[in-house]
C-alpha cells in the first residue's frame, strides 16, 4: 500500500516498484462498477523514461515522477484514458491516429501513431484494434524482462485473463488483435487496469499465455464479451 509522505508543504507519494525497472503510480478507481482500479506506469530507461497510461496517480505520484528523471513521452494505449483528464506531469502525450478525436476532448496530444514501429531498439508499438479504433499495446524488452501494455483491451480478473468487447468494439478485429498478441514474445502482463486487491501485473510462461489467449479467442468467437 502507497504512504504519502509530508516533506515540508508538499505530500510525496512514492512509486511502487512490482519488478525492477517498472514503476506503478498509485491505483484510482474507473468511474464504473466491479471495483476496477487503473493505474499509469513509469519505464526506467538509459534511452529517457516512458509513461505509459494515463490515471490520476500520475498527478498523485508527480513528485515522485520527477525525481525518478521525469518520462520524455506519455503514451495512451486508447482513447478512453481521456476520460481523466490531463495530469499533473510534463510529458508530450500520444496515441494512435484512430483514437486521435476522442484523446483530443481532454488532453493535448503532441503526436500520434498508426503502423507498428520501433523506439529506440527496445520498445514497440503495435496498434491492436478492436476494442476501440486506435488501441495500441507497447512492448518493452527491459533486458530483464518483455512487459507488454495491453490496457483493458486485454487484463486480469480472478487470476484470470479477459477482454473487453463494448458494443461498440469491432469483434473482428478484436480476434485478428487477439491472434497477433498470441504471437508476441512477453513474459509480464501489465494492463491498465486490475480489480481492487488483486494482483496488477501477471508474470507467465510462454504456454501459460497462449493457452489464456486461446480460451478468450474461443469465448470472444463464440459471442462472448469478456
Amino acid at each position: 500500500m502507497e504512504q504519502e509522505i509530508e516533506m515540508g508543504q508538499t505530500q510525496y507519494t512514492p512509486l511502487e516498484t512490482p519488478i525492477e525497472g517498472l514503476r506503478a503510480t498509485p491505483l484510482a478507481p474507473l468511474p464504473f462498477g466491479r471495483n476496477v482500479q487503473a493505474r499509469s506506469f513509469l519505464l526506467e530507461r538509459p534511452q529517457g523514461n516512458l509513461i505509459v497510461y494515463n490515471a490520476p496517480g500520475l498527478t498523485t505520484a508527480a513528485s515522485a515522477i520527477r525525481t525518478a528523471g521525469g518520462a520524455t513521452r506519455l503514451l495512451i494505449n486508447h482513447g478512453h484514458e481521456a476520460m481523466f483528464g490531463p495530469q499533473d506531469v510534463d510529458a508530450p502525450v500520444f496515441v494512435h491516429e484512430r483514437d486521435r478525436d476522442e484523446t483530443t476532448q481532454s488532453l493535448r496530444i503532441e503526436g500520434t501513431f498508426i503502423e507498428r514501429q520501433r523506439l529506440d531498439g527496445d520498445f514497440e508499438v503495435i496498434p491492436t484494434p478492436g476494442h476501440t479504433p486506435g488501441t495500441t499495446v507497447f512492448l518493452w524488452d527491459s533486458g530483464t524482462h518483455r512487459f507488454l501494455f495491453t490496457g483493458d483491451m486485454l487484463s486480469t480478473q480472478n487470476g484470470e485473463w479477459e477482454v473487453v468487447v463494448l458494443s461498440s468494439s469491432d469483434r473482428a478485429a478484436y480476434l485478428k488483435s487477439l491472434a497477433l498478441i498470441r504471437e508476441l514474445d512477453f513474459d509480464v502482463l501489465v494492463p491498465w487496469v486490475a480489480v481492487e486487491g488483486e494482483p496488477y501485473i501477471d508474470v507467465v510462461s510462454p504456454p501459460q499465455m497462449r493457452e489464456r489467449i486461446d480460451a478468450i479467442i474461443a469465448r470472444v468467437k463464440a459471442g462472448g464479451n469478456r
